[in-house]
């Protein structure tokens, strides 16, 4: 299988065939993001697309779950889109779902009809990253949409019975907009009601905008019991009806609920935490990582 640079994939997607459809991101402006800087957005040739599916096909017959990479796979018109959907089905007969990640233009792009058209071809979850429901902040990210894009885009991913999958960044808004970042993102949270959460914290990577301006103080990373503290709020604050996850390689604290009925026991073991202040009860600095 060929690959053009460092291919990411979601923790839930670690058995799924990394079928790369579009190289980088087209948009690739997050100051948080290292990910895809080294590489040109382009989307793959058709021929490539099928070269790669026939190679899975003849060394992969029981593959089940396929995950389209880059950054923003559907960014691809939907009649191209909709050949390489076939395609995988016709190739991989034990296929059970497909999924992707995705950005709010790339959902908008769509129509309804085209979304649930892919829904019927095998797409079965879209991770969307949010990363905060405050407008300060992502503009401050350089995020290139709003609040309102984002919530379209997430409720159009749902009403067209495809699984959505957040992400949100913990420690975004630095120290200065902590609390309004977490309230924000628990209200757009609450109002997407996605199937899935993952809340992620920041980790400053050099050479990103952000790390510039770090280096320069105009970004303060909250410490690690704030960053607990961010977390508290942002669960308090959210409504929802799915799994909510912190327990990324990222975070300090990990954790999983099902809300809203782990919601309180949730809080509670967060608050015991709050009150012993012990790095010990912490995920240690040498086992973060993105």
């Amino acid at each position: 299988m060929k690959y053009d640079g460092v291919i990411i994939r979601p923790p839930s997607e670690a058995e799924s065939l990394i079928l790369q459809i579009t190289v980088g991101c087209s948009h690739n402006r997050c100051t948080f993001c290292p990910t895809y800087k080294a590489k040109r957005f382009r989307i793959k040739t058709f021929q490539e697309i099928k070269d790669a599916i026939d190679e899975a096909a003849q060394f992969g017959g029981a593959i089940e779950r396929v995950f389209l990479a880059d950054g923003d796979a559907l960014i691809i018109p939907q009649p191209r889109l909709r050949e390489i959907m076939e395609y995988l089905n016709e190739k991989l007969p034990r296929l059970r779902r497909v999924g992707t990640y995705a950005n709010a233009k790339g959902v908008l792009k769509k129509t309804a009809d085209e979304l649930r058209e892919l829904k019927e071809a095998g797409l079965g979850i879209i991770y969307l990253g949010v990363e905060s429901g405050d407008q300060v902040v992502l503009d401050r990210v350089r995020k290139g949409t709003t609040y309102e894009k984002l919530l379209q885009a997430g409720r159009m991913v749902k009403e067209a019975g495809i699984k959505l999958s957040v992400t949100v960044l913990l420690g975004i808004g630095g120290s200065e907009r902590s609390r309004e970042h977490a309230v924000a993102t628990a209200r757009i949270l609450t109002e997407m009601d996605p199937n899935y959460v993952g809340a992620l914290s920041v980790i400053i990577v050099p050479g990103t905008p952000l790390y510039e301006e770090q280096a320069q103080g105009h970004f303060v990373l909250p410490t690690p019991f704030a960053l607990i503290e961010e977390l508290r709020t942002m669960i308090a604050h959210t409504d929802m009806h799915g799994l909510f996850f912190s327990n990324h390689a990222s975070n300090y604290l990990p954790l999983k609920a099902r809300m809203p009925k782990d919601k309180e026991g949730a809080l509670r073991l967060i608050d015991e935490v709050l009150a012993k202040r012990d790095p010990a009860l912490l995920r240690p600095e040498y086992f973060r990582a993105l």
